[in-house]
Parts: structure tokens; C-alpha cells; sequence
């Protein structure tokens, strides 16, 4: 009988609060922050500091999880993430679910930003191209080319008329979305734009760089009649249609530079939601936080300034020509008006924030607190976050998320006795887990932990230093009660001794020492202690790396750095075998339960299977691409758990020296394994500080079902490769500000493809069938119509058009696109009966853009075409009017229900931006008023003296 095993599955990830990968974002509200742990999003509630939602990608979809390298949420609930391999998901935040994905790019996404009502979704990639997604629609519009570099960042303008992106290659582009072409491209930066960002009101546009300043751009508005509107200091500046043509189309006018104090390069730059605060995060511990003056301010500023210098100039009695600020700040004058406001005049510098390590994101939260200016969170690179209060002089840290996870990679995992808990050590702290729900149960400080152990009774745990200390951890009360100089190199490895309370250590100084434990009290008065004793010691030739002790305490495995493994006599302590074979040093081993088989990993990615009878080598396997770190057995048999740098975890047969599944998730290099007693489910822990379960399931699986799968696998990738780099034609360097098609040629638009021929076919086919029948009925011949078991009762048309609905938004074009010409005819035909359904409406409009799009030419030279498309001319028109009007009808009358409820209730009802604009106008006036008296009064004090 061929031999059924049971598969395991990935079930929970936890210990990773903020990854390095993306940035963070705050939701519409305010109340929650979203920060990326890997391929998850997890969605931190920030009063509480407790993450209430992880929004992870479907289980269904086959490979490696990729991780989040980009983040942004919508002014609705909608949030989008953009992944490493080019897709993009939005997700409903209330709901917790991914509403669509997105496929278009070839390299990661590396910008996203939604415009002001949601609507629409820019992003940018390695691949250098910008798209434009459709998110109500779910359909990709268009994609910009034009880029020589990967984008870095993108920002809408005149409410999503215009799109602004940056670029490595040291250019900003300004793409008009209506007619979808460039319309201005800006230089001047010496070093690739990192971050670009604008303020609400769209009066400037900041850039950062690696350059030793922050570049300013002033934004020119269009009006509805064609003249445009550059407003920068209070004066709107309106052009005529006189200019030249290069000045008519440039929207930025550069405005000047301001020095920066940090030297390293900028990470982002961002405005609040207010708009009266711009942070500069650079790739360090910093952030500059500027105050963004308004115009009235920027203009005392400005006149103050210009004071200052006329009163120097009459005090050395020298006539020299006025100088207007820097050199280097460009001038926005008004006509008629001498003074000029500089970028000095509109930015001023407030203080500087400074983390406790390097700064991987920033946020602005869109809720501006009572007692502050705003609050800003950090995702730091040691997996934290913090928050800050900003105020006029100081910033202070209200809150840091710090104890759900460790701040460096997972060193060592070890589970309890009865697999209540879970024990993980990193370089200065040690934590104890709930392995079935993932929550942190106590956090302990701790030196460089690099191998661990619970003793039973769980109420110890042992922690092996890179110091040498043997650290005592009472896990009860989550304390380090003792901490002892075991040996005078590193600690690598400790080892329980099977039905005794005693264990074995192994460490870097040649030395592999015996201890006993027992729980006991010096006096009355103190409590219960777990004192130890060094009982043996055993010298070594070589470092020790690993000890494994056999399930019946008969034999003691010591392995070294000269690349051999000892055994050992328990009892005496007398040599019993030497295995040798391994090229590189042994790193991990472990014996199975009935102490007949020893397995070795080393770090010459070797797996060596050996019989601890005799001593010989039963197989040695290529396991992993990397050095393998850890192996365990699973209780009571002879499978086998194996992980390495190569991030994978592999399962094995150790009798039939199979491979039986190989575990995708992890990030980074797999450092540790833990498996339960019971072998139900596995623990790992990572570089990429996330610590994993993968549980057993009910599911069978069979050897050769899952090396078929491995070989597709490999088949369709070498494929895929062989496909793109020798036979698809090499991309030319895109024309200035070409346009292309958004989505992208992906196995499900191939698969679709294939379903709706598929439909077409049988669809014919039954066409045929009851055209027979209906001319044997006429005859008068009636035998009984049996209609398609495949077409599940449904017409012909409607089972074409299941099919078509069957296919997602996203990936339509790209599966249209794909139809040959003839069935492209077919499906035509098929447009004139799914025009009666009205919920269809919107789906056969663009199955008829697409096709008339892609086939123009040889529809208008084909006859047989033509009744088709008079008859669809007719139709769809009319079909579309009737939706429009509707739509319209339903809006007006929403509105009209807005006034009535607005009519019948006390509160008033004021339009809040004109309302603020009117306060700050007014606020300006008194202030200008104040400043002419006061300097009429110097004036006046001049002339008496």
C-alpha cells in the first residue's frame, strides 16, 4: 500500500509588529494605525496599543508569501497594500477582507497614494511605470511611461486632474490624466528623489533628496475659463493665455531650497492634514519638523526681514543694492508689489525628533489633538513603533508598541513539557508566548540569549548567553533570578537529560559541563529557588556546537568545529563513536525516540542520516540552498523537521529518505525549531523577528502526488524564464511620456481566456443543436431534447456570459486582449441578448470598448460584422442613458433627502473651509493693522530722537 502522511499548514505568525519593508499609514479616522509585518498588514488600535485586526492574503494563492511594500489608505475605509512582486490589494477595513486585486506591475510597488475622495489609486514600481487604477471600477485605466529609474513617489493635484511623480533617475514628471500625457519634467536635484509631497491647499510642493537641501515648488492652478492662478503669498497672480508655450504648460515654478541640518539622505517628506506642519524624515534617528506660515505671517516675516536689513545698511551709512533674501531662493513677487516672500519667509524649522534607532517610516495622524500641534508615529528598524505629541518647542513620546515582539532576529525557541508555552531569546531579551493564541505573556531582560530551555513543572526556564552566563528566568513572575558565569565562551547549546532533573551544556571554550537542578530554600523566610550544581565536565579538543543527548540517556552526542560528531557512554563518559563525513561544521543534530537514528545539519547544507548503533552514515541529502540550522525529530517516529538561512522548513521521511513537504513563509534566515510533543504542530523562529506555527491538519498526502506538484512548479518557472529573457521581445526605452495599456499577461488572464473559448465552443455547439431539433420538430418529427449536462441548464448566451462574469474586473482587459479574432466576432454577436439584463449594463460597455478597440481594423473590413455592430449601435446607447439617468436620478435624490434632514434639524449646517478661510482673512487684516501701527510708532520715535 502506498503510504498516506498528513500535511502541515501554516496556522499563525506572530512577534512582528512593524516590518522594515514599507511604510506605515493612519486610517481615515485616526484611531488606528496600519503597519506592515511581513505579507500581513496588521492594524494597531493606538489608544490601546493593541493590534485589533491582521488583514493577511489568502492561503489559496500557491508560492512564497511576498512581503507589503507599500501602504495607503483611502478618505473612505478602503486601504490599499502593494506587494514585491507588482500586485496591489484593497482591502475593507471594517469588514477585514480583501475586495479586489490588482495586477499590472512587473516589479514592487514602491509608491501608492489614493486621490482626495478615493476614487482613484495611483502607484508606482521598480518597473518604472506609474498606472492609474479605477478602485471603484477595479479596473486598471491607464499606465504611464516615461521614467528611466524606479518610482519613488506620486501625488495627485487639481482635485485628480493632474498626476506628479518622482523618480531615481533625478526628475519629477507632471502628467496631465485627462489627455494622459506629460505635460512639464522637472530637473535640478543632483541625487535620486526619494519622497515628494504637497500641502492641502496646493500651494506647494515639496521634494526630498540626498542633496544637502529640501527643493520648494509653487503650484499653478487652471480656472475654468483657461487663464490659470498661482497662489504663494496671499496674491493670486492670475495669467492670460499670452505666455509662451513652454511657461503655459509648466504647473511647477520652483520657489527656492532650504537647508537641511542631518547630512544623511531623505526618507519622506510629508505635510499634515492641516497643512501647518512639514516633517522630513531622513534615513537616520531623525525628523525635522518645519511650521508651514500662513500668508499673512509670511508676509510680516518678510517685511521684518527687509527692516532689519535697511536698518543695517543705514547704520554702516553705506548704499548698497537691497538684496531679497538668499540668492539661491527664487522670488515670487506680485505685481505692483516690491516685497517678496522667500522660502525662508514661509518654512521655519521648530525642533528636531529624535528616535533611539534608525527611523523606517512616518505618519501624521489626521486627528489634530486639543493640546498639541499633531501627533506623528515612527516605525523604527527594531520593530517597534512609537508616538509622538508635537508642540511649538518640544515633542514628547506618548506611547511606544514595543512588547508584542523582539527587538532583533529569534535566536532560540523551546517549548514547555505540555506545550502551554512557548520560550523565545534574542540579543537582550527573553519572552514568554502563548503558542495556540500568539499573545505575549511576559517579557524578561536578558544578555545575547543564543539557546534556551523550560524545565518541567514550567515554572523555569534556562537561558545560554553569548557572554557565557547560564541566566535562571522564574517565568511566574517574569523575572531573571539568577545568572551564572557557566563558561568562558559562548553558550551554543543546552540539552535535557531524559527522567532526571539534570542537563548538559555545550559551549565555545572546549567544554561540555554536567548540571543538577532542584527547587529549594536557603531559609524560612525566602521563598523557593532553583539552585544549580555543576556536577561533570567534559574537555573538548574543539569549540562545541551541539549536544543531543538520547531519549534513554545512554549516549551523549558532542558536535565540534573540526567538522565531526563525538559520542559518548552517559554513565562513564567513554568514547564511543566518531561520525564524520560533513565538509563544513555540524551546527545541529537530534536522536528520535527509540535512539536508533542521529540526524546531522551542517553548514555545508548537508543532511546526514546515521544509525547510532554502528555509527554509519544511512544517507546523506543536499537539504537546503543554505546552512541548515536547526533539526528536530518528531516524537515517536522517524519524520523530521529541518530549517535554514534559505528561509524554508522541510519535512522528512528519515526511512525513506524523502522529502515530504517543503513549508514557505518565512523572510529571512530560519535560526530555531521547536516541535510539540504530540507532533501536532511545529514552532520556528526567524531573522525577520517573526516567530511561526504550522499545524497538522486531517489532510492526507502521497510522495509522488507532491514531487509531481514540485516538478510543475519548477517546469513552469524555468518556462517563465526561458520565455521572458530569450524569446519576448526586449522592451525599448519608452518615448516621452508614453501611454500603455494598465494590467499585465498573468496565468489567470491565460486561464480565462481558455474558459471563455471553452464557453464559445460548447456554447456553438448547443446552438447547433437546438437549431437540429427545431427543424425536426418542423418536420414533425418530436423526439426529447436533452440539453448539456456541462452547461448546468443555463441558455447558451447565459452560459457565455457566466463565464465572462466569472472573470475578475482587474483582469478582463488583459483577458479580452487574448482572444483570438473570431471569437472576439462571437462574443459580439452575444451582446445584443445580455443588453436586456440591467445589472449587466456596465460589464457589456466594456467588453465592447475592448474588443472595438483591439479589433477596429479588421471589424471594418469585415462584412459579416457589420449587422453586428448597427444592431450593438442601436442598443447601447439607448442601454447607457438609461443606467446614467437613473444614477443621476438616485444622486438628486439622495441630495434632495440631505436638505430635508439638514431643514428639520437645529444644528446649523456651514460649509467648514469657506467658514475657516473667512477667520484666517479676517485674523491676517488685524494683524497687518497692528504691524502698520506699530511701525508708525517707531517712525514717530525716530523722528523725535
Amino acid at each position: 500500500m502506498v503510504k498516506a502522511y498528513l500535511r502541515y499548514e501554516p496556522a499563525a505568525a506572530f512577534g512582528v509588529i512593524a516590518s522594515v519593508g514599507s511604510n506605515i499609514a493612519y486610517d481615515s479616522s485616526g484611531k488606528h494605525l496600519l503597519a506592515p509585518a511581513l505579507e500581513n498588514l496588521a492594524l494597531w488600535h493606538v489608544r490601546q496599543g493593541v493590534c485589533t485586526k491582521t488583514l493577511a492574503p489568502s492561503a489559496a494563492s500557491p508560492g512564497p508569501s511576498l512581503a507589503v511594500t507599500s501602504i495607503a489608505a483611502s478618505p473612505s475605509n478602503l486601504v490599499a497594500s502593494g506587494y514585491a512582486d507588482g500586485s496591489i490589494r484593497i482591502w475593507d477595513l471594517d469588514k477585514g477582507t480583501c475586495e479586489t486585486t490588482l495586477n499590472g506591475h512587473k516589479g514592487a510597488v514602491t509608491a501608492l497614494r489614493f486621490n482626495k475622495i478615493g476614487s482613484l489609486l495611483a502607484s508606482g514600481s521598480k518597473d518604472n511605470d506609474v498606472i492609474l487604477w479605477d478602485v471603484v471600477g477595479e479596473t486598471g485605466l491607464f499606465r504611464l511611461r516615461g521614467h528611466r529609474d524606479q518610482v519613488t513617489d506620486v501625488v495627485f493635484l487639481d482635485s485628480g486632474k493632474k498626476l506628479v511623480s518622482s523618480s531615481k533617475d533625478k526628475f519629477l514628471r507632471v502628467w496631465d490624466l485627462e489627455t494622459q500625457h506629460c505635460m512639464q519634467i522637472v530637473s535640478g536635484h543632483h541625487s535620486e528623489i526619494w519622497s515628494i509631497d504637497i500641502d492641502p491647499e496646493e500651494r506647494f510642493l515639496v521634494t526630498g533628496s540626498a542633496d544637502p537641501e529640501l527643493r520648494f515648488y509653487t503650484v499653478k492652478h487652471e480656472l475654468s475659463d483657461g487663464k490659470s492662478v498661482d497662489i504663494v503669498d496671499g496674491n493670486e497672480i492670475v495669467s492670460s493665455g499670452d505666455l509662451s508655450t513652454q511657461e503655459k504648460w509648466n504647473v511647477l515654478k520652483h520657489f527656492g531650497e532650504l537647508q537641511r541640518q542631518s547630512k544623511e539622505r531623505v526618507a519622506t517628506v510629508m505635510f499634515n492634514k492641516s497643512g501647518n506642519l512639514l516633517a522630513c524624515q531622513v534615513a537616520g534617528k531623525t525628523v525635522e519638523i518645519f511650521r508651514v506660515l500662513d500668508e499673512a505671517e509670511s508676509k510680516r516675516k518678510a517685511k521684518r526681514r527687509l527692516h532689519r536689513k535697511k536698518e543695517k545698511k543705514s547704520a554702516k551709512g553705506k548704499e548698497e543694492p537691497e538684496m531679497m533674501g538668499n540668492v539661491e531662493t527664487s522670488q515670487v513677487t506680485g505685481e505692483g508689489n516690491s516685497l517678496v516672500v522667500t522660502v525662508l519667509d514661509v518654512f521655519k524649522l521648530i525642533q528636531t525628533v529624535r528616535a533611539g534607532k534608525k527611523i523606517s517610516s512616518i505618519s501624521f495622524s489626521p486627528i489634530t489633538p486639543k493640546n498639541s500641534l499633531a501627533t506623528l508615529a515612527l516605525s523604527l528598524n527594531n520593530n517597534m513603533l512609537e508616538f509622538y505629541s508635537i508642540e511649538d518647542d518640544t515633542s514628547n513620546k506618548t506611547l511606544a508598541i514595543e512588547l508584542q515582539g523582539h527587538r532583533s532576529d529569534v535566536r532560540s525557541v523551546t517549548l514547555s513539557s505540555d506545550n502551554t508555552l512557548l520560550m523565545s531569546t534574542s540579543h537582550n531579551a527573553v519572552k514568554i508566548w502563548n503558542p495556540s493564541t500568539g499573545s505575549c505573556l511576559r517579557t524578561i531582560d536578558s544578555e545575547f540569549g543564543l539557546c534556551s530551555l523550560i524545565i518541567p513543572q514550567n515554572k523555569y526556564g534556562l537561558v545560554g548567553t553569548k557572554g557565557g552566563k547560564l541566566e535562571v528566568i522564574d517565568i511566574g513572575s517574569g523575572t531573571c533570578i539568577e545568572a551564572v558565569e557557566a563558561h568562558g565562551g559562548s553558550i551554543r547549546t543546552i540539552a535535557a537529560i531524559p527522567n532526571e532533573n539534570s542537563f548538559v551544556t555545550g559551549s565555545a571554550d572546549h567544554e561540555v559541563k554536567f548540571w543538577e537542578y532542584r527547587v529549594g530554600q536557603k531559609s524560612t523566610q525566602e521563598s523557593k529557588r532553583l539552585k544549580m550544581s555543576n556536577v561533570r565536565t567534559m574537555k573538548m579538543n574543539d569549540d562545541v556546537l551541539a549536544v543531543a543527548v538520547s531519549p534513554d540517556a545512554k549516549y551523549i552526542a558532542v558536535a565540534l568545529l573540526d567538522n565531526t560528531v563525538k559520542v559518548f557512554y552517559m554513565d562513564t563518559l567513554k568514547f564511543f563513536l566518531s561520525l564524520y563525513g560533513h565538509k563544513l561544521p555540524v551546527l545541529c543534530m537530534d536522536i528520535s525516540s527509540d535512539s536508533d537514528l542521529i540526524v546531522t545539519g551542517s553548514a555545508d547544507k548537508d543532511l546526514k542520516i546515521w544509525g547510532l548503533d554502528f555509527g554509519d552514515c544511512h544517507k546523506s541529502i543536499f537539504a537546503h540552498k543554505e546552512s541548515i540550522t536547526a533539526v528536530q525529530f518528531v516524537r515517536n517516529t522517524h519524520y523530521l523537521f529541518s530549517v535554514g538561512k534559505d528561509n524554508l522548513v522541510k519535512y522528512w521521511d528519515a526511512d525513506k529518505f524523502e522529502l515530504l513537504l517543503t513549508l514557505e513563509g518565512h523572510h529571512a534566515d530560519v535560526w530555531c525549531l521547536a516541535v510539540g510533543n504530540r507532533g501536532d504542530f511545529v514552532v520556528t523562529g526567524s531573522h525577520d523577528r517573526s516567530i511561526r506555527r504550522w499545524d497538522r491538519s486531517e489532510e492526507p498526502f502521497f510522495i509522488e502526488e507532491e514531487k509531481e506538484k514540485r516538478l510543475e512548479q519548477e517546469l513552469e518557472t524555468d518556462l517563465d524564464n526561458a520565455f521572458e529573457n530569450k524569446y519576448a521581445p526586449k522592451e525599448e526605452v519608452p518615448e516621452e511620456g508614453a501611454v500603455a495599456l494598465a494590467g499585465k499577461k498573468s496565468k489567470e488572464t491565460l486561464s480565462a481566456t481558455d474558459t471563455i473559448i471553452d464557453a464559445l465552443d460548447i456554447a456553438e455547439v448547443e446552438l447547433k443543436r437546438i437549431a437540429e431539433y427545431e427543424e425536426e420538430k418542423a418536420r414533425g418529427r418530436v423526439p426529447e431534447f436533452q440539453p448539456n449536462v456541462i452547461m448546468l441548464k443555463l441558455a447558451p448566451s447565459d452560459y457565455v456570459l457566466r463565464a465572462l462574469s466569472s472573470v475578475q474586473m482587474s483582469d478582463l482587459e488583459q483577458t479580452l486582449l487574448a482572444l483570438p479574432f473570431s471569437d472576439a466576432l462571437k462574443l459580439l454577436a452575444y451582446l445584443k441578448d445580455w443588453m436586456s439584463n440591467p445589472d449587466k449594463v456596465e460589464l457589456i460597455c466594456r467588453i465592447a470598448t475592448v474588443l472595438l478597440q483591439t479589433h477596429y481594423n479588421q471589424l471594418v473590413s469585415t462584412p459579416a460584422a457589420r449587422p453586428v455592430l448597427t444592431a450593438l449601435k442601436e442598443i447601447l446607447y439607448g442601454r447607457i442613458k438609461e443606467c446614467k439617468d437613473t444614477l443621476g436620478f438616485n444622486l438628486a435624490a439622495m441630495d434632495h433627502l440631505k436638505q430635508l434632514m439638514a431643514s428639520r434639524s437645529d444644528a446649523l449646517f456651514r460649509d467648514a473651509k469657506s467658514k475657516l478661510l473667512e477667520i484666517r482673512s479676517q485674523h491676517s487684516k488685524r494683524l497687518e493693522a497692528r504691524t502698520e501701527t506699530r511701525e508708525e510708532k517707531r517712525r514717530k520715535k525716530k523722528s523725535k530722537k
